[in-house]
């Protein structure tokens, strides 16, 4: 096993489009790390840096102990496993798995020995004289694993694996990577553009915009200690709501919207009274709003917009003023669209960003 170091990695190509600026991480030996964010930040390419597929620009790559800029791919002593499952369709799933150790001459009884194992690792074993074309795609894909575990790497590369599937074979299939994991423990470095997978299946997660690091923790942390706008809606579904609001000090200390007006909580009271008289953001996850329909409480200022009920939970869509927001809030909450309510905002869960720079004010 091994562990991964990017330092200070570039990858910029001869049109002058830097896909990768200034990338350091430091995977630890046997850890599952996920690098997530949207289409073109650059996450593929870094994982394809690490596989050898693309030439670094700039910086070094560490595989353990060795520096691997210029080692080829076939002597990286890693395993990719790819969106596209990219399975040989004449060959059976057996053949599929052990083709890679016959090339390195794996005597006959040890391919034979690693095969069966790692096919009955993933239950696939009752497949194994099958055709790629007799699977479906979560068998598939547990063939394309299959064949990464069988030639026992320092590490495995995961690029987008389930993204052909379905949603419900997606879910079924990520707990299977987690629990693989768990059993060979190899270094794996996971690239999704979901959120979901990143959060459920990573022991850290490397959220990357415009090829740049915005942010490297666990999912907890991420989730409740964001250091921007941007990791901060971009993780978590439905997405953190984001307010502009005034800070004004009147006998207190106020963030001010035009349909809410909210008291800074006491352990933000020092950081966000430095921008008073000014703009901040506020930022309030769906889960964090309470919707009163008693309206002779609170003034009733906020309209339902729309009403969308999901069983275990409603999820409902707010107008303050012009301005729609999302609240998730217990299936007992019965609203219609139209009706004016009041909320109630978790102070102990709010965040608060400067408006120009987008970084948290407090972490």
């Amino acid at each position: 096993m091994a562990g991964v170091v990017l330092d200070g990695v570039f990858k910029q190509y001869t049109n002058n489009v830097t896909a990768v600026r200034d990338l350091n991480l430091d995977i630890k030996d046997r850890e599952f790390l996920v690098l997530v964010g949207p289409s073109g930040c650059g996450k593929s390419t870094a994982l394809r840096m690490i596989a050898g597929l693309e030439d670094i620009s700039q910086g070094d790559l560490f595989i353990g102990q060795r520096r691997v800029n210029d080692v080829a791919p076939k002597d990286r002593d890693i395993a990719m496993v790819f969106q596209s499952y990219a399975l040989y369709p004449h060959m059976s799933v057996y053949d599929n798995m052990a083709f890679g150790l016959k090339l390195r001459k794996t005597p006959k009884s040890e391919i034979d020995q690693r095969v069966q194992e790692a096919a009955r690792i993933l239950g696939i074993q009752q497949f194994l004289d099958r055709k790629p074309k007799a699977l479906s795609g979560g068998q598939r894909q547990r063939v394309a694993l299959g064949r990464a575990i069988v030639r026992e790497p320092q590490v495995f590369l995961m690029d987008e694996p389930l993204s052909n599937l379905d949603a419900k074979l997606r879910v079924q299939t990520r707990s299977e990577i987690s629990r693989l994991h768990q059993r060979v423990q190899t270094t794996t470095i996971y690239v999704t553009h979901d959120q979901t997978e990143a959060m459920t299946m990573g022991d850290r997660i490397a959220v990357m915009r415009d090829g740049v690091l915005q942010q490297l923790d666990t999912p907890e942390t991420l989730y409740d200690s964001p250091a921007n706008v941007f990791v901060a809606g971009f993780i978590g579904s439905p997405a953190m709501n984001f307010f502009d609001v005034q800070v004004e000090g009147d006998g207190g200390l106020y963030l001010t919207h035009e349909a809410f007006r909210i008291e800074v909580p006491g352990r933000m009271r020092n950081e966000v009274g430095q921008y008073a008289g000014r703009e901040v953001i506020l930022g309030v996850r769906p889960e964090n709003i309470d919707v009163i329909v008693d309206t002779s409480g609170p003034a009733a200022n906020i309209k339902v917009d729309v009403v969308e009920p999901l069983g275990n939970e409603n999820v409902l869509y707010l107008l303050a003023g012009d301005q729609q927001f999302v609240a998730r809030v217990a299936p007992e909450c019965r609203v219609s669209p139209g009706q004016s309510v009041a909320v109630a905002f978790d102070l102990d869960k709010v965040h608060v960003f400067d408006k120009e720079t987008e970084k948290t004010v407090i972490q």
